[in-house]
């Protein structure tokens, strides 16, 4: 049997109907009998286009609301029918079932419905039976049947048929019915997920993830790693939903760390700025402005902040972009941004400049997926910290100043590979400590940080005298608490927990230290 199969009849029935009419009207065009169920035939027929109802050629009318209305064996079989078995063919002429060689279908909008916050009968009745089982029939057969499930495939389609005189060929039903089968599995997935989070089912017996292809990138991490990107269905505000102003194509270094970039700077409600490198924080602050944030954020760590990714929590301006476009950077992402900083950061041909429209919640909840050979680990987004869950444990009471700079270098430090330490004073951090295997090291290498950003500044003293200091997690020993009141903190905050807290404890009491335990620990790896 030849590789090419001509279409003469097609079974179309679409929600969205875009590109509809002009993909039918070349079908008719090409001779081809269309078949069709309620608003594609009607759609169809008000343009004029020539068009049987599915009723019409089974035979039996549409019923149950028109739950049932493609379920009978004249379609399924035509979809089925192995062309060129004499079995099959003997069968199909006996019950006069007439092959189907094309079947365009999109399905009901579940996904749609369930982010439009539809409520438990809607959705239920936006999950589709006919048009996925159709869809697997003709996927199967693609030795033979074409099937559509993308509007976007309606060009390749007419393309093939107008080079190969109403045909298409193997290569492209493959294509097409590899593309089917991942539109169902999706579907089916978004549908299991649904119906775990009404059962309230945060970890269900199958775990069904589905991505769309958003990106195919030059590479991964690294030169010699092939990499995507694939979005899902969730609605979260960032890199995935983002618009793209101008700049380079978004590497895979530049996706994870914008991703981390905007996920921390959304933690304020007060105006911030927060500048990433290689994932981890190099600068965050509060500022009175978006320029004031940024320019705090910046002198934390001006030599980390070259070649970075900022993100704000606000619109941006045009002084601040005009302050942003004096060094090179990767990525800018924002809420929005106004004329007068579009104008300033065009002149940055590379750097890439996103808009989300609004900030992620750090406290929705929501899954997080890491591979590992063989599984997957999956967790919930690492919680928010109030200050009702704060206890003091050394006899110096913290200053009020001094309980909002530590507030805040623990909403950093939850962004911060571990072991995490960070110095902040007066809303900005001044030294970060990161990803070390000793927490002592990290809290060294973060005032060390702490005396480059005071040397950059022209200041004789190091940012972390005054300052406070966050651990991710409990301080095992006491010479790191010391080694940071030895930088110069003054108030320390971290969770607790340690078989040797009361040492610890002990030594910022002699320290002259303020201490606050908050019960909560944040590793992140």
């Amino acid at each position: 049997m030849s590789s090419a199969h001509p279409i003469r009849r097609a079974l179309i029935s679409v929600s969205d109907k875009s590109g509809l009419i002009d993909f039918a009207r070349f079908l008719a065009d090409q001779g081809v009998e269309i078949l069709s169920t309620g608003g594609s035939a009607k759609a169809m027929s008000a343009a004029g286009i020539p068009v049987k109802e599915v009723a019409d050629h089974t035979g039996f009318p549409e019923m149950l609301d028109g739950r049932v209305k493609t379920l009978h064996p004249k379609v399924h079989g035509g979809l089925l029918g192995i062309r060129g078995n004499a079995e099959h063919e003997a069968a199909m002429a006996a019950h006069d079932i007439a092959p189907i060689d094309l079947l365009v279908v999109n399905l009901y909008p579940f996904e749609e419905t369930v982010a439009k916050g539809g409520d438990y009968d809607d959705c239920v009745e936006n999950i589709d039976i006919g048009g996925p089982a159709m869809i697997r029939a003709a996927s199967k057969n693609h030795a033979a049947v074409t099937v559509v499930v993308d509007a976007a495939d309606y060009a390749v389609v007419r393309d093939e048929m107008t080079a190969n005189g109403g045909a298409t060929t193997l290569d492209l039903r493959k294509r097409l019915a590899a593309t089917a089968y991942a539109r169902t599995g999706a579907y089916d997935a978004a549908i299991s997920q649904w119906f775990a989070g009404a059962l309230g089912q945060t970890f269900p017996k199958r775990l069904v993830l589905a991505g769309e292809l958003r990106q195919e990138m030059r590479y991964g991490e690294n030169p010699h790693q092939a990499a995507a990107f694939y979005a899902n269905a969730e609605a979260r505000p960032g890199v995935a939903t983002a618009t793209q102003l101008q700049g380079k194509e978004l590497s895979y270094n530049n996706l994870n760390d914008t991703d981390a970039a905007y996920e921390l700077v959304a933690e304020f409600k007060d105006t911030a700025c927060v500048i990433v490198k290689h994932a981890n924080p190099c600068g965050v602050a509060l500022g009175g402005s978006l320029k004031e944030a940024y320019l705090r954020a910046y002198s934390c760590d001006t030599e980390s902040a070259f070649g970075g990714i900022v993100a704000f929590n606000q619109t941006l301006d045009g002084a601040t972009a005009e302050e942003l476009a004096k060094i090179f950077l990767e990525v800018i992402i924002a809420p929005d941004i106004d004329a007068d900083a579009r104008k300033v950061l065009e002149g940055k041909k590379n750097l890439r400049v996103l808009t989300t429209g609004a900030l992620p919640d750090p406290t929705m909840g929501g899954l997080m997926i890491k591979s590992l050979a063989g599984g997957y680990l999956v967790q919930g987004r690492d919680a928010a910290l109030t200050a009702a869950e704060l206890k003091v444990v050394t006899k110096r009471q913290p200053t009020d100043q001094e309980m909002k700079d530590m507030l805040f270098a623990f909403t950093v430090g939850k962004h911060v590979k571990s072991n995490a330490i960070v110095y902040v004073r007066n809303g900005m951090t001044v030294g970060v400590g990161a990803g070390q295997m000793s927490r002592v090291n990290s809290a060294r290498i973060a005032a060390f940080r702490a005396e480059q950003a005071a040397q950059t500044a022209g200041d004789s003293e190091s940012w972390a005298k005054g300052s406070v200091v966050a651990s991710d997690a409990f301080f095992p020993f006491a010479d790191g608490l010391l080694a940071a009141a030895e930088a110069g903190a003054t108030a320390v905050i971290q969770p607790g927990g340690s078989m040797r807290d009361e040492e610890v404890i002990k030594a910022a009491d002699e320290a002259g230290l303020a201490m606050v335990m908050t019960g909560m620990r944040h590793f992140r790896h």
